[in-house]
Order: C-alpha cells, then structure tokens, then sequence
C-alpha cells in the first residue's frame, strides 16, 4: 500500500504561480511511477504529468511549458510547479502513484482557485 498526501492549494491570482507537493509513505519499493492529475466539477481526472523513478517527466499539452514536475528521492515527495496561472487551472489537484503491477493510489487532492 502507498499513502499520498498532497499540500500546497489555495487561491492565487491570475500570472501567479504555486507549488504543489505529494509526500508519499508506505511501500515506495512498488512505485513505478508518480504523477499530478486535475479534476474539473463533473469531469473526469485529467492527466498533467508523471515522473518516472528514474526521473523522466512527461507532460499533458496543456500544461507543457507552464507547470514543472520534479521528485524529492530523500523525501519521498513530488513537486508541482505551477507558473502563469489561468482562472482556467482551477480544479482539485491529485497526486497519483503508480505500483509495478499498475495499481494507482491516489491522494484526496487539493484545491487550487486562480481567481483575482
């Protein structure tokens, strides 16, 4: 089992930038992957970015340029920088981990509301 706990939501304004984090505990052996996903009211999760074990980020087009996923191995934590933020970023983030047998856990996610 992995447990994920993610901090860092809250309001910004628009342009601002935040900075997400996913501390991880339980079985980290198993993880195979770890990512940030976002999940609009009456939509389904959307895909942001992974980082792989070895470090290998992907991003989704949407935030390719703007948003920043990095890994912390001492702390067993993920990052997500968000830069140049839109009224249209607000959502509940998720932090996502993936086992080698492809089992997703999931945080309870936090909220981020770009408004002015």
């Amino acid at each position: 089992q992995v447990q994920l706990v993610e901090s860092g939501g809250g309001l910004v304004q628009p342009g601002g930038s935040l900075r997400l984090s996913c501390a991880a505990s339980g079985s980290l052996f198993s993880i195979a992957a770890m990512g940030w996903y976002r999940q609009f009211p009456g939509n389904q999760r959307e895909l942001l970015a992974t980082i792989s074990s070895l470090g290998s980020p992907y991003y989704a087009d949407s935030v390719k340029g703007r948003f920043t996923i990095s890994r912390d191995n001492a702390k067993n934590t993920v990052y997500l920088q968000m830069n140049s933020l839109k009224p249209e970023d607000t959502a509940v983030y998720y932090c996502n981990a993936q086992d080698t047998l492809l089992r997703d856990y999931w945080g309870k996610g936090t909220l981020v509301t770009v408004s002015s």
